[in-house]
């Protein structure tokens, strides 16, 4: 009692001394742990929030308020700034309660190494001595095409010598293998001059940057003068590359040539995570793209997780753009850069694509996830329904009803089941309708409701937690009056599904809901309508077959259906019978039989 008197005493003492400037605070358990890292733009009015408000926040929020003894503060100049403290501190400590960033990968960079005649070459390695360094680049794909297009237009040396004024003078190098098949041109022996492998450094540096088009101009200029100048062969050797330029911008993604130096954030979620992409547009053209999984620890929002993933995407990748483009408003303002929320047009549609992005690598997750653990995937689809069909548990089990009859003959019915969102077909059931007469849909479901349920009422076997009939208003009803029969009315749960707009019905409410065509409740349900149509018309192509079949032998006066159905046992079909000689079917049925078998399918002239 002592102790947590201490503890509350303590707490207050710094609760009344917070300021209320930017910056960030830290919460440390008994064990001086530091539990959660948070930024604010007003210290004093976000860190009271937790202590005041307990009531309005969440039960995650709750248990980690009662776990500190203990809060650190560090005050600094914008919000901005406390968003880049948080996420550094948040990586270096790994707090219990923060949000977690599902990506521990080290980025390759080019680097542009500070020296004499510089080299250029990938590393993993960011070295503080004054080489340049371009990146990261979260697809080492992307990067090595770019350095590959780089080797393809400029002869760089890439051994390791000491290329110094002093060096080269002393004459103590010797050209090798690279200049003689055309890759160097041989600055060790001064066969390239410092200004000339400075300027295509330059020209170089363009590219990676993503300004290919000025390059390009200049290439062109190059050429020109060389083309004036009557130098084909080098005017050529430039045209290739002019060509090997175009050729990688087409490969790149080009969305509007009026949008430069630009940074696109969208997000979308789900229970347990964020997941943020992140397009780097440069000169109209997609020159980065990256997502990242945020694994929420106290029921984050998506502004919240934005704010995340904007402060860590900015610092990984060195972003100095002006704009950046965002689905939604966030309380933050970033130095030298301008927040825009599109509404139409190029930025819109840039917007849309990298949400698109995001969505698909949160299927592709989840896809992951679901190979590994193919039960968790079942509970998440279970999860979701229980949800968007407001029921009072998951239905693990379920039941599906189609009808089916043509022109009202041989009227059947379908019932499938799935259990744990798969098909269990060992217990899919047909039901040949008994007590209707002519095409009475909502009548056969009724009937075949009643005799289903009754049954398994009788041998006292497990009722499903779902009913899905296909069909609107009356079908539903209609299946509803034979559960009140049987007194199972709100002890099962049933809907109704409308095949044109996909409508779900639910009892004693007359307008339907709609369920996101994307949903996976939804396509659970369409899987098990369609399973339930396929398995009743094969039953009812059958039954009519054999009906057709059993009509034409039952015509033949003399033939009953002993003799017809040892018959079709033998021929296999009507067909094969009509083709029989009068020997063959003598010996099925005997000579008489035969006789008037033949005698029916053959008919002599009169």
């Amino acid at each position: 009692m002592n102790t947590i008197n201490k503890n509350k005493t303590h707490l207050e003492s710094i609760l009344k001394k917070l300021p209320n400037n930017p910056g960030i605070y830290q919460f440390l358990d008994e064990s001086k742990r530091i539990i959660y890292i948070g930024k604010a733009k007003n210290l004093r009015k976000r860190v009271l929030s937790y202590f005041k408000n307990e009531g309005s926040v969440s039960a995650k929020i709750t248990v980690m308020v009662r776990k500190i003894v203990d809060i650190q503060f560090i005050i600094v100049d914008t919000e901005y700034d406390a968003l880049l403290l948080e996420n550094t501190l948040i990586k270096k400590h790994l707090p219990r309660y923060n949000v977690m960033l599902k990506d521990d990968k080290t980025y390759p960079w080019i680097c542009i190494k500070n020296e004499p005649f510089p080299r250029i070459f990938p590393t993993r390695h960011v070295i503080r001595d004054g080489s340049l360094y371009f990146g990261p680049y979260a697809s080492v794909k992307m990067m090595n095409t770019l350095l590959d297009m780089i080797k393809q237009l400029y002869q760089l040396r890439n051994c390791n010598l000491n290329l110094s004024d002093s060096s080269i003078k002393k004459n103590k190098y010797k050209v090798c293998l690279e200049y003689h098949i055309g890759n160097c041109k041989a600055p060790c022996i001064e066969k390239q001059t410092a200004e000339d492998y400075a300027n295509t450094i330059t020209q170089i540096k363009e590219i990676i940057k993503g300004n290919i088009g000025s390059v390009a101009s200049q290439l062109k200029s190059v050429m020109k003068e060389f083309s004036d100048s009557m130098q084909f062969e080098k005017a050529q050797l430039v045209k290739e590359k002019i060509e090997t330029l175009n050729k990688y911008q087409s490969k790149s993604t080009v969305v509007s040539s009026t949008i430069n130096n630009v940074d696109v954030f969208s997000i979308t979620t789900d229970e347990d995570a964020g997941y943020v992409n992140f397009l780097k547009v440069i000169h109209g053209a997609i020159v980065q793209s990256h997502t990242i999984e945020l694994k929420k620890k106290l029921d984050e929002s998506p502004e919240e997780l934005m704010s995340i993933a904007l402060a860590d995407f900015r610092q990984r990748f060195s972003s100095d753009a002006k704009e950046i483009i965002l689905p939604f408003e966030v309380d933050i303002e970033i130095k030298g850069a301008n927040i825009t929320v599109p509404q139409r047009g190029d930025k819109k549609q840039l917007l849309d694509l990298s949400e698109r992005n995001a969505k698909f690598y949160r299927m592709d997750k989840q896809k992951q996830k679901d190979l590994v653990d193919p039960e968790r995937h079942g509970k998440r689809i279970l999860a979701q329904a229980m949800q968007d069909l407001h029921l009072k548990e998951p239905p693990n089990y379920i039941e599906c009803f189609d009808n089916s009859n043509i022109q009202g003959a041989y009227p059947v019915s379908a019932m499938v089941v799935f259990r744990n969102a798969k098909p269990d077909k060992r217990e899919y059931r047909h039901f040949n309708i008994k007590t209707v007469e002519g095409p009475n849909d909502f009548a056969s479901m009724e009937e075949v409701i009643y005799r289903r349920y009754k049954r398994l009422l009788d041998e006292e076997k497990e009722l499903p937690k779902l009913i899905i009939i296909d069909g609107g208003k009356g079908q539903l009803s209609s299946a509803i009056e034979s559960l009140e029969k049987l007194d199972l009315r709100g002890r099962i749960s049933i809907i109704g599904i409308a095949k044109k707009l996909e409508e779900i019905y639910f009892p004693g409410d007359s307008i339907p809901i709609y369920i996101d065509k994307r949903s996976e409740t939804l396509k659970l349900i369409q899987q098990m309508r369609d399973e339930a149509h396929r398995f009743g018309i094969t039953h009812h192509r059958k039954r009519r077959e054999k009906g057709t079949i059993k009509t034409e032998l039952s015509e033949i006066d003399g033939i009953g259906p002993a003799t017809s159905e040892l018959l079709l046992k033998s021929f296999k079909s009507v067909k094969n019978i009509k083709q029989a000689n009068l020997s063959e079917i003598e010996k099925i049925v005997g000579k008489s039989k035969a006789d008037i078998v033949f005698e029916y399918f053959h008919p002599k002239m009169q």
